[in-house]
């Protein structure tokens, strides 16, 4: 099993209305997924309910360079919003969804990722890990 890193936080939905509100969430890092990060939404920021939380994974350097510059042309950008947030826009099929951080928080979770995987080893750790579970497999003898 690989080591995971989640830590909970408060994630503010900015539309359009003049009240924003605030909803937790969880961010996660996988080791056994070194190169992306997650953000878990709950049921409700869904328009199907029933589906469940809402998990959004993308670049974990992504997260790291959107916390200084605006970045991301994708499905995800990220820039910084002043001195202590960080605003995360998120484009899918439903629409688009903007969300505020604090960005200490943001910087915490990086942080205990790279403790996990540091910067520049995603790939190697992936790639050893992928060969020792090829050897973990049982051998099939005909």
């Amino acid at each position: 099993m690989s080591p995971v890193v989640e830590q909970p936080a408060k994630a503010r939905i900015i539309t359009d209305s003049p009240h924003s509100r605030t909803i937790p969430v969880t961010l996660r890092y996988d080791g056994a997924d070194p190169l992306a990060l997650r953000i878990v939404f709950p049921p409700e920021v869904s328009a199907d309910r029933e589906r469940g939380e809402v998990v959004w994974a993308f670049a974990r350097d992504l997260l790291d360079s959107g916390l200084r510059l605006p970045s991301g042309d994708g499905d995800v950008q990220v820039w910084p919003c002043g001195r202590a947030q960080t605003v995360v826009e998120f484009h899918g099929p439903d629409g688009v969804a903007v969300v505020q951080f604090d960005s200490v928080t943001l910087r915490r979770f990086l942080n205990r990722s790279y403790a996990l995987v540091p910067a520049g080893q995603e790939r190697h750790d992936f790639e050893v890990e992928t060969e020792l579970t090829k050897l973990a497999k049982p051998l099939h003898h005909t």
